[in-house]
């Protein structure tokens, strides 16, 4: 368990490494001026010491040479600043650019993600792993190259500078060194776990915070309030848990280290004394080592401190990576064709498909639809319905067995001209934030304003329209909360209204429309559909009583097959149905 943590770890740490290796440049520049920060950093202490060196006594003070010494010093801890404000400036420019790429191949690898893993993960923990996790990474990588650079040339520069000045001092130093380096170890490992889990965990609180507060009616509606402010206690008690487990064993590092340096710092007092005492080092020389001794031990606090927010990092850069290496949905082929305005012949032959291979859904599926043709589809629901829509627009695969139009397979065709041939009315809308007159062009955004209107009037959506405060300029919100859901419905006709495919799938269009408004839409979709291959789904039977085939689903299966005539004549499965809406 612990080796494959370990891998993990470098695993996620290579492509981290990827994405910096891009801004090679910078970090080049990066360590130029860390190293020189260092380099000038470390020359204070050998200046201060030449300037207590020149205080031999009272009357014997070189006031002249202490001056040059302080001005010297003073140009250094320019120059100092300098140097460190411009390795800042690398270190922000390769992190948030960092940042910006990962961001974008995680929502490029959204957009070409199957729908299969949207239906799997909710959308506060995608949210979660694009925004939190990345922002997460980000302080730990830019906590990393700010101080582990400096951290780490500090560490190796003052060693070099004590050995020139003394060497048995310094071995007291090498000596005690380790201890801090396994104590900070030690802390890391057990950290790494804890961050994951933390971020797994933030991950499951944001999906229920999105979910609360988009679906807020629903749960007034339904009284649970009380059921979701419990959930989110043990979600948030599991959060506080993993997170103060995480902080305390993190908080550890910079008190046992310092503990640990307070020991290095103490044998270089000692030894340095009985040094200068003996005549090996002078005072000067004696106060330069306890400096060095102290900015020795320093970066080892930084350092442990900076590799406990790594462990964070990682953790969050981990789920990050897991998203952008999700498998994308299968690509179109690269010798598809196009298909460009079906006559809307489709054949589905011996189709199986389902969701979950442990669960079969649909088997043997086969139908035969002639051009101009209107089918219904119908039956309880789980039956398989909306999955046959799903597998005619080609947002999942089948399994087995074939789909075709006008005689192509649907896989040897594009996505794109395979979903310009459909237009779609769903039960549940889809809007964008935008105008109301860019929502209904959506599909063809090059429309008129006049072919627009006449969309809008063949929907019975224009004159809702013309009340709205700014008409058709009038924006509305991706839910379109400012907009019933009648006429949220209405827009989604109006939309194909004005694309008018060759294809039509119409999933309970008008369902949340008034009895008045439905039957005009039902006249206008009539309309609409002569000479255009339809599916209607529906729930409620009296709506496609007019279709010229009726499959009635039950379990995946076609069960009964006609017109609403020969169906009830049959007084099978459908005439139950049929008559169970209908009973007096």
């Amino acid at each position: 368990m612990a080796e494959q943590k370990k891998r993990a770890e470098r695993g996620t740490m290579k492509k981290v490494l990827r994405y910096i290796k891009k801004y090679w440049f910078f970090v080049l520049m990066s360590l130029a001026f860390a190293a020189a920060t260092v380099a000038l950093t470390l020359y204070v202490p050998i200046l201060t010491g030449r300037a207590i060196d020149f205080i031999i006594g009272p009357g014997k003070v070189g006031f002249g040479e202490i001056r040059k010494v302080l001005e010297t010093i003073v140009v250094v801890i320019v120059l100092t600043a300098l140097f460190q404000w411009l390795m800042n400036l690398c270190n922000n420019r390769i992190t948030y650019r960092v940042i910006r790429d990962i961001r974008r191949d995680a929502f490029a690898k959204i957009e070409i993600l199957p729908l299969k893993y949207i239906d799997g993960h909710s959308y506060g923990e995608v949210v979660s792993r694009v925004i939190a996790d990345v922002d997460q990474f980000a302080d730990g990588l830019l906590m990393g190259f700010t101080q582990l650079f400096t951290g780490v040339m500090t560490i190796v520069g003052t060693l070099g500078f004590m050995l020139s000045v003394d060497v048995k001092i310094t071995l007291v130093v090498v000596v005690i060194t380790p201890v801090s380096l396994f104590v900070a170890s030690f802390i890391a490992k057990k950290t790494y776990s804890m961050f994951k889990l933390q971020s797994e965990t933030r991950g499951e609180q944001t999906a229920l915070i999105e979910e609360a507060i988009g679906n807020q009616k629903v749960v007034q509606a339904f009284g649970h309030e009380e059921e979701t402010k419990a959930q989110f206690d043990e979600i948030n008690g599991r959060l506080q848990s993993c997170s103060l487990r995480a902080i305390f064993f993190s908080s550890l590092v910079n008190p046992c280290t310092r503990f640990v340096n307070s020991l290095v710092y103490t044998g270089v007092g000692i030894a340095g004394a009985f040094s200068a005492i003996a005549g090996g080092i002078s005072v000067g020389q004696l106060s330069c080592f306890l400096t060095y001794a102290n900015q020795y031990t320093k970066p080892f606090n930084e350092i442990s401190g900076v590799v406990t927010e790594l462990q964070n990092a990682l953790a969050c850069a981990a789920r990050i990576f897991e998203l952008i290496e999700e498998e994308p949905q299968v690509p179109d082929r690269a010798d598809a064709g196009t298909l460009r305005k079906a006559e809307g012949n489709v054949a589905v032959s011996h189709v199986s498909f389902s969701y979950n291979p442990s669960q079969k859904l649909i088997e043997d599926f086969n139908l035969q639809v002639k051009p101009g043709q209107r089918v219904a589809i119908v039956g309880p629901t789980g039956c398989g319905k909306t999955t046959m829509i799903n597998l005619l627009m080609r947002f999942y695969d089948v399994d087995a067995g074939g789909i075709r139009v006008d005689g192509k397979e649907i896989r040897e065709i594009t996505r794109k001209s395979l979903r310009e041939n459909y237009g779609m009315v769903l039960q549940d809308t889809w809007l964008r934030n935008g105008t109301i007159r860019e929502n209904i062009a959506m599909g063809r955004p090059e429309a008129s304003e006049e072919e627009i209107i006449q969309a809008a009037k063949a929907s019975h959506a224009h004159s809702f329209i013309k009340r709205l405060p700014k008409g058709y300029d009038t924006v509305i919100t991706e839910d379109g909360d400012n907009l019933s859901q009648g006429q949220k419905q209405l827009l989604c006709i109006a939309r194909v209204m004005l694309c008018l495919p060759p294809m039509l799938i119409l999933d309970e269009a008008t369902s949340s429309i008034d009895t008045r408004t439905e039957i005009r839409i039902q006249e206008a979709f009539a309309k609409m559909m002569e000479g255009r291959t339809s599916f209607i789904v529906a729930h409620r039977l009296s709506t496609i009583k007019e279709a010229d085939v009726i499959l009635v689903m039950k379990d995946g299966s076609v069960i009964e097959q006609g017109s609403h005539g020969e169906l009830l004549a049959k007084n099978g499965f459908y005439a139950k149905l049929y008559n169970s809406q209908f009973a007096v």
